[in-house]
């Protein structure tokens, strides 16, 4: 994947640092047949909803999906060199084997471990900024251990203006979200 391909220029006012309260008066963009744009709120939605439209709903819970920590390698030396490592959860392979982005990626190489406080991950595989990774955990504790230590992902635009924080964990939810 191309993260790149997610890049775009969104001018600082229009950024939000937190959703709208109440949740239904979060910004709607209506397009019309004619392509003409008209901005509404979520609970206006019902007056454009007509027998036979579908209505997709996000029923995905997002979970604590970034983890911090750091990448440890044996040297020929028999010495570990070690550094600075962040990564975000992208797809479950299986109970504890994940794909995810890394930050940065260009050091990391297949073998090295990773270590999140008292969880460690091996690298299995590389493919750009991007790894497969195998969590040294027992399978059904995974969770557990993503709940404790990871945090929520939060958009680059509003990283970058500030830390994760509990409110979070409730904020990134759709009130549809029931799936991890």
């Amino acid at each position: 994947m191309q993260v790149d391909l997610f890049d775009f220029d969104l001018p600082e006012e229009m950024i939000a640092l937190r959703p709208a309260i109440p949740r239904d008066t979060a910004r709607l963009l209506h397009i019309d047949a004619d392509g003409k744009l008209s901005d509404y709120i979520m609970r206006d939605l019902g007056q454009f909803l007509r027998a036979g439209d579908a209505l997709v709903v996000n029923t995905t819970k997002v979970i604590p999906a970034r983890l911090s920590g750091h990448r440890h390698r044996s040297t020929d030396s028999d010495k570990t060199t070690s550094a600075k490592i962040e990564i975000t959860l992208t797809e479950r392979l299986g109970p504890v084997e994940w794909r995810c982005f890394l930050k940065p990626a260009k050091k990391v190489v297949i073998g090295d471990r990773l270590v999140f406080e008292d969880i460690t991950a091996d690298v299995l595989g590389r493919d750009g900024g991007e790894a497969r990774l195998r969590f040294q955990l027992a399978d059904d504790a995974m969770e557990a251990g993503l709940a404790r230590l990871g945090n929520m992902p939060l958009p680059p635009y509003i990283a970058s203006k500030r830390a994760p924080d509990e409110r979070d964990n409730q904020d990134y939810q759709t009130i549809f979200a029931c799936k991890e």
